[in-house]
């Protein structure tokens, strides 16, 4: 069967011609070749497309806000015509697979790039991480542990009825533990949850993240304890029943809004403020106002510590994309590391320190797509062998 190129933007096409462009191994390197044997005419349509894709994968010092727009419409609307397919549950966002990201949205990525830095030559193959087993989402209620597979979405109405609805699967039906703060929602790596309270409230659950929750809200508050990771709450207004939300080292006091907060043992614990008002409360500290389009980082000596931040590269885990503005590599690897249940070698991670990032990481299902928009970041090649990732690294000339 004849091969449907005819020019060299044929090639741009072709996913399995730009993962051979970015991650060459043997099997990538024979196809090729032997297409090229066999189709003579091939060798300057490759050579024309292999030039072209350089070019666009050079990083640029900067982009005009319009630049910025364009493509990102460009992408957004790709993706938004591969979503189209209905699903027993709703979602906030899709995880876009391997056949809906298309050389489109590679190329399109590849605009985004912004390295600091200089060039870079061939170093070594180093060992960059290991892919984790993934495990299920629990959910314990009245000494009961639900297990799930996939990523979830769970509502639990006035009444305390919790209903639990799985892609591809039928909705489950169960009564929750009549006593205050009795469930407890637990997301490994790799996976990411939705919950609706009693209330109304919506909580968006970030990998390795643990909520304790009850079933019903009674008594003059309404309070939730976030054990472990990182979650987005959408808080329902109630005048009569104040919102607060705990951790191990403070407590947030709720007026009626939107935030977001992360206490993951490996990165500082946090609060962003979207909208509404929040007043946080350190163990043992004073109590701090946080104003819409802020942050508050905990210190050491447990205060906190205030700053304006885009509120966008914090909530976009929520959507189905990272966004990094200048973002240290180890940091943008980390988090790729919750939501794909790997492991990165420590001493990998610290030898990228000085190289930053700024753009968006469309979280893929197929992680040699993520890998590769990360190669293009970093100025490395990466291969998926065995479930481990290998990196060769770069150094400066």
């Amino acid at each position: 069967m004849a091969h449907p190129y005819t020019q060299f933007t044929d090639f741009l096409k072709d996913k399995t011609f730009i993962q051979w462009q970015l991650m060459p191994d043997e099997a990538l390197d024979s196809y090729w070749y032997t297409l090229m044997e066999n189709n003579p005419g091939y060798h300057a349509l490759i050579d024309e497309a292999a030039r072209s894709l350089k070019t666009l994968m050079q990083p640029k010092t900067s982009l005009t806000a319009d630049e910025m727009e364009q493509l990102l419409a460009r992408i957004e609307n790709s993706i938004r015509q591969k979503k189209r397919r209905k699903l027993k549950m709703r979602r906030l966002f899709r995880y876009i697979t391997a056949t809906c990201a298309g050389i489109a949205l590679l190329i399109g990525l590849s605009y985004y790039i912004l390295l600091m830095g200089d060039k870079y030559e061939p170093d070594t193959m180093l060992m960059l991480g290991e892919m984790m087993e993934s495990e299920q989402i629990q959910l314990v209620t009245g000494g009961r542990t639900m297990t799930f597979q996939n990523n979830i979405e769970v509502e639990v109405d006035a009444t305390g009825q919790i209903t639990i609805a799985q892609e591809d699967e039928e909705e489950k039906t169960i009564e929750s533990a009549r006593y205050v703060r009795n469930n407890i929602l637990i997301v490994p790596y790799g996976r990411r949850t939705q919950l609706t309270l009693p209330d109304g409230s919506r909580v968006w659950l970030n990998s390795g993240s643990m909520l304790e929750f009850p079933g019903r809200f009674v008594g003059n508050s309404r309070e939730i304890r976030l054990l472990s990771g990182e979650m987005f709450i959408d808080v329902a207004r109630n005048d009569q029943k104040r919102f607060y939300v705990h951790t191990s080292d403070f407590q947030i006091q709720v007026y009626g809004t939107a935030f977001n907060v992360s206490v993951y043992d490996d990165s500082s614990q946090s609060v962003v403020l979207v909208s509404g008002s929040v007043v946080l409360r350190p163990d043992g500290g004073h109590e701090q106002a946080l104003l819409p389009g802020t942050q508050a980082l905990l210190r050491e000596d447990g205060t906190f510590g205030i700053e304006a931040v885009d509120v966008c590269q914090h909530i976009s885990w929520t959507r189905g994309y990272l966004l990094f503005e200048r973002t240290p590599m180890p940091e943008v690897l980390r988090q790729i590391a919750r939501f794909y249940n790997l492991s990165f070698d420590d001493n990998i991670l610290t030898g990228l320190h000085n190289r930053t990032c700024t753009g968006r990481i469309m979280l893929f299902d197929n992680l040699c797509d993520v890998m590769a928009t990360v190669s293009l970041l970093s100025s490395t090649y990466f291969r998926v062998e065995n479930n481990r990732i290998y990196v060769t690294n770069y150094k400066s000339n």
